[in-house]
């Protein structure tokens, strides 16, 4: 059996349909509320699901025994301001459960974020030494909560303390596809721009502050969803595979680039109008995000990345142009 935390969000769910698929056994450790992400799950057999302030007294049930543990549940929003509720969810909850997974033998795939690299300045090298770690900053609580989690595990590592038989945590670069309907502000552009770009209308991208970016040439590493399912699914099949692993394309784009491959998908003129930037997020703005890729290359992931354009049609003609758009 697998166990998916954040089994019913984005990227979760989308592990879920792939284990499905697989005809694997998934309990999904999630909470439902109001926002029909219970359809993310729809489509796909799971064997239960747990509510996320039971899951560790249901962890100590006996049961078949847990295969892996791909935790993806977090508070992922870079704009949350509560960071008790932060370091509940994203920090406490993660050293819980890299304690059973250690206790248990069980192996652990966690998420990290792109967002630990914070302005880039110090590059995005997905080093696992502490000393590595310990240079670079975040900009927000989110990406801070996913780094301290990162510099726990690699202290373990180095120390030699027990950690779990195989522990991988994946620094997401900017992920979209199917399934993110659920997130509000934080989807991906494109989910958000879809209806409008259909009708016919201008796409919105963000003025740049800095005179070393012109409008819309910000850049960064945008990764479509079933190449992260695939470099989990991965990794669950080579059990000696450990350590911290950025995920991205390797390769960074422009949001224009962006843009002009969503209205070329949806067959429209292009149109984009740029605007302000909220006066929040200006000084906590990432300009340029690119994922160094030779670590996961090194450990023997070779299959090539889909690129922006063939991601976006994909997505377009595949789900977000169809009546039903989830996975």
């Amino acid at each position: 059996m697998y166990i998916v935390t954040g089994g019913a969000g984005f990227i979760g769910s989308n592990v879920v349909a792939a284990l499905a698929d697989r005809g694997e056994e998934v309990t999904v450790c999630d909470w439902l509320q109001h926002d029909e992400r219970w359809r993310n799950l729809s489509k796909h057999e799971v064997a239960d699901i747990v509510a996320p302030e039971e899951f560790l007294s249901w962890l100590h049930k006996d049961r078949t025994p847990v295969s892996a543990v791909i935790h993806m549940g977090a508070i992922s929003a870079t704009t949350e301001t509560n960071v008790d509720s932060i370091v509940r969810h994203n920090v406490r909850a993660t050293l819980d459960l890299i304690d059973w997974c250690t206790e248990t033998n069980t192996r652990l795939i966690y998420a990290s974020s792109a967002a630990t690299y914070g302005d880039g300045s110090r590059g995005f090298d997905d080093a696992a030494s502490t000393e590595a770690l310990a240079r670079l900053h975040p900009l927000n609580a989110y990406g801070w909560s996913k780094h301290l989690v990162d510099r726990r595990v690699a202290r373990l590592a180095e120390q030699s303390r027990p950690l779990p038989p195989q522990w991988v945590g994946l620094k997401f670069f900017n992920v979209y596809g199917p399934n993110e309907y659920h997130k509000g502000p934080m989807q991906s552009v494109i989910a958000k721009n879809f209806a409008l770009v259909k009708a016919s209308r201008s796409m919105g991208l963000f003025r740049s502050y800095r005179a070393d970016y012109p409008d819309g040439g910000q850049r960064r590493d945008f990764i479509y969803v079933d190449d992260c399912v695939d470099v989990v699914l991965w990794l669950l099949d080579r059990p000696k595979v450990s350590g911290l692993f950025n995920l991205g394309t390797g390769r960074a784009r422009t949001w224009l680039d962006l843009a002009h491959a969503m209205f070329d998908a949806v067959e429209r003129r292009r149109a984009i109008d740029f605007i302000d930037m909220p006066t929040a997020l200006v000084e906590k703005y990432q300009y340029f995000t690119e994922a160094r890729m030779e670590r996961l290359r090194a450990a023997g992931y070779q299959r090539p990345f889909t690129s922006l354009e063939e991601g976006v049609i994909k997505y377009v003609k595949d789900y977000l142009a169809k009546d039903d758009p989830y996975r």
